[in-house]
């Protein structure tokens, strides 16, 4: 079981990034000690959509073609429309959320990033949350849906919008100093 100041965590972005929903945890779980890298489709700088326009861009640390999970003990997707709505057509990027789901590592996903777990096949049967317009989506994707600001089922994290980063990013925390969950496919 990693502590959170030893822990490697691997966020998972591109264009159209929620703002807040991407520096929160990078900050907070900066703050905390871990090790916080960015992976993305590709290598060059993501721009933010922050409310009603583009906002700030961050670097990325990683391309999802070069990520070797074992390299990491987390990953966390950010909402917003756009991010995972590209993410999710990302065939690399599929696959890397398949991997984590299915090496126990906690997946934390706030906002429309449950998207991802949809698309990865990984929310049949399992509690979660997500932003009200894509509750349908995880219905449909086999979900047991909560209107709760996090949702936690075997180490799969879902939260609802950027009001409940605080329990999100807690969560996390706790859900790494845990460790590997044991979870059926």
């Amino acid at each position: 079981m990693p502590a959170i100041d030893t822990a490697k965590i691997l966020i998972l972005a591109t264009d159209g990034y929620e703002r807040s929903e991407l520096r929160v945890p990078l900050d907070k779980l900066s703050t905390h000690g871990a090790d916080v890298k960015i992976a993305s489709p590709k290598s060059s700088p993501i721009k933010s959509w922050d409310k009603k326009d583009w906002g700030d861009t961050v670097e990325v640390d990683i391309e999802v073609k070069d990520v070797d999970i074992n390299d990491y003990d987390a990953l966390v997707i950010p909402g917003g429309q756009i991010n995972p709505d590209l993410l999710r057509n990302d065939e690399a990027s599929v696959s890397l959320v398949r991997e984590f789901v299915a090496s126990g590592k906690p997946v934390a996903a706030i906002c429309h990033g449950p998207w991802l777990l949809v698309e990865a096949g990984a929310l049949r049967g399992r509690a979660a949350t997500s932003y009200s317009s894509i509750k349908t989506d995880l219905l449909n994707a086999g979900a047991v849906w909560r209107d709760e600001p996090v949702v936690c089922d075997q180490a799969i994290i879902t939260s609802r919008n950027p009001n409940d980063l605080d329990a999100f990013v807690s969560k996390i925390v706790e859900e790494v100093s845990e460790g590997k969950h044991r979870r059926a496919a």
